[in-house]
């Protein structure tokens, strides 16, 4: 290993002067001038010459043989890079730390400093440093890779930049397998414990510039490193470098574009590189306020449609999970509403195609009615757009189009009762009493009176802004509603209960479920024909054993009829034990049932 202090000579410090020529041996008179980014270095042929290849060419070439000027155009590191290898050619004491290796190895090859002129060259005693004390540290890496954000593109040539990005995707991966024991115990600690199990390194990454953060991103995810790891370093990474994330951003009333910390460009980079870098796996759950945040910075920072799409993709996998306040984003267009809603609009379609590709994958489920999975997230969101709809209503530059689209693309059986959405609506038509009466007719058709409850159907029918049509269908199914209660139904349970005996399936049950209870249905009268046809094979080998007892005992009056009675007994399985009198009694009562309108079984065979 290279310790710090390995570069030592016998030869006394420098003095430096500030005068505009600086004099690395001051002992001796120099007999070359180096110009190095405008700075002179009196120097010595020998040493240099000794060391670099590159100097000793140019002093070859010169066609001046007492050449006593050179001048280095654009060298790696600059003036501190090349004092510090002028220093190693004079065999003086320095220290190389993780601050300094990357601007000496780039001078280094700049300079031409190989085993071919020298053995121990810088070249070499600089990747010596690099490989057996910088790459084997995660946190060293990290600081080398920082400081290679400045050099030209020679660093990348020789490869330090993708030798430390490796040395740290490796690092945090046996960093990951040393903290698992303790990340178990932290399992069964308190909370503060806990959250001390979270790497070290998430913070550290956060210095880096966003290309070589999204390189050490990718690494990692090569390696293996943990994907809940690896979204929590995007979070702080986001939160050092987009100020305000997360957060509610500024956007002033006259619709300009919002003032941004940092310039716009660098923003949206960062924006876009990290929802590129965001694990693609459904099963990894990136929170919902994130996402948020990044698609409304994307919004305001006009990122490409790749970007926004992907984050509303990301969203609605998980609609079911977000709050009110996340889908109030605030619009940036002139003259249009004052929130977004064509973005929460999109998102809905992508959750809709969702509950589309779960229940096609899953066509074999069968549920008890309204239970199945994608049905409850239906309904969660059905909520949750009833509220969002109430919040955007008094918005009085939210057009009809836009109000109504969000409420036609949920379908009926999202909703298990429409107050949510009457309560929108009362909210939209008080908001906007300019609309015509054609208008509001076409708004309150998507209220189905059916499903209001009891107060909600009282206020309707005292609100005058409602259409006359909505205020009659409210009182006709107040009365239908009163009439069950007073034959003994129970309110909304007598409507639901006489929709469902009627055939007519609920409007809170899905396509799906409803399919799947005829389905159940259809194999109980399955079940029971093929019981029938047993019953039916049992009886005809009985007929059969009695034609063979008439042929036998045709002489025997008696026993031939016994045994017709006792056939005719065996065929009446219709019948009950009282024999002809409960098969009157029960013909009657199939009669009265046919004029009771008994409910009738519907199946699909």
């Amino acid at each position: 290993m290279v310790s710090d202090n390995s570069f030592s000579s016998s030869t006394r410090s420098p003095k430096f002067s500030n005068s505009f020529t600086t004099r690395i041996f001051s002992d001796v008179a120099g007999d070359i001038t180096i110009v190095v980014d405008g700075e002179s270095f009196l120097l010595h042929k020998f040493p240099l010459v000794s060391r670099s290849g590159k100097i000793r060419k140019m002093v070859a070439e010169a066609k001046d043989s007492n050449l006593s000027k050179l001048e280095l155009l654009k060298i790696p590191g600059g003036q501190q890079a090349f004092e510090l290898a002028m220093k190693f050619c004079y065999g003086m004491n320095f220290e190389i730390t993780t601050s300094n290796v990357a601007q000496l190895r780039c001078a280094a090859e700049y300079l031409e400093m190989t085993e071919d002129y020298r053995d121990e060259n810088l070249v070499k005693r600089t990747d010596i440093y690099l490989t057996e004390v910088v790459f084997q540290s995660l946190e060293k890496s990290i600081e080398v890779l920082a400081t290679c954000e400045a050099l030209p593109p020679i660093a990348e040539e020789i490869g330090i930049p993708n030798r430390c990005v490796e040395a740290i995707a490796m690092n945090a991966c046996k960093e990951q397998l040393v903290s698992g024991l303790s990340r178990l115990d932290c399992d069964t600690e308190s909370t503060e414990l806990k959250s001390g199990c979270v790497e070290w390194w998430i913070e550290d990454l956060s210095v880096l510039r966003i290309d070589f953060y999204k390189r050490v991103i990718f690494a990692m995810g090569r390696t293996g490193v943990r994907q809940d790891s690896i979204i929590a370093s995007l979070m702080h990474y986001a939160q050092a470098s987009l100020k305000g994330i997360g957060k509610c951003q500024v956007w002033n009333q006259a619709k300009q574009k919002p003032s941004l910390v940092f310039a716009d460009h660098e923003q949206r980079t960062i924006v876009e590189a990290l929802v590129s870098l965001m694990p693609q796996e459904k099963a990894v759950s990136v929170p919902m306020s994130f996402l948020f945040g990044l698609l409304k910075m994307a919004i305001m920072l006009d990122a490409t449609i790749a970007c926004r799409l992907e984050l509303e993709r990301k969203i609605a996998f998980r609609l079911e999970m977000v709050s009110l306040d996340d889908l109030l984003i605030p619009s940036i267009k002139t003259g249009d509403s004052l929130f977004d809603v064509d973005t929460v609009h999109r998102i809905l379609v992508k959750f809709l195609q969702r509950i589309e590709e779960e229940e096609s994958e899953d066509c074999g489920y069968e549920s008890e009615g309204i239970g199945s999975p994608s049905h409850g997230s239906l309904l969660k969101v059905g909520r949750l757009i009833d509220a969002y709809l109430a919040e955007i209503a008094p918005d009085p530059y939210l057009s009809l189009q836009k109000f109504i689209a969000i409420i036609e693309i949920l379908p009926d059986y999202a909703r298990v009762i429409d107050d949510g959405l009457y309560r929108a609506v009362d909210i939209y038509l008080k908001a906007h009493p300019m609309l015509t009466e054609l208008e509001c007719k076409k708004l309150c058709k998507f209220i189905d009176c059916e499903k209001l409850s009891q107060e909600a159907c009282n206020h309707a029918a005292q609100n005058d802004r409602l259409p006359v049509q909505m205020s009659v269908r409210v009182l006709y199914f107040e009365q239908l509603r009163l009439k069950n209660a007073l034959s003994g139904s129970s309110g909304d349970g007598g409507l639901l209960s006489q929709r469902m005996s009627s055939g007519v399936p609920s409007a809170a049950m899905s396509p799906r479920d409803n399919y799947a209870s005829l389905r159940r249905e259809n194999r109980e009268l399955k079940l029971e024909i093929s019981r029938m046809r047993v019953r039916l094979s049992e009886l005809e080998k009985e007929q059969l054993c009695m034609k063979q007892g008439m042929i036998d005992k045709t002489g025997n009056g008696k026993t031939f009829f016994t045994s017709i009675s006792k056939g005719i007994g065996r065929i009446g399985i219709f019948s009950g034990p009282n024999g002809g009198k409960r098969q009157k009694s029960g013909r009657k009562s199939r009669g009265s049932e046919g004029k009771n309108g008994r409910s009738r079984r519907y199946s699909v065979s």
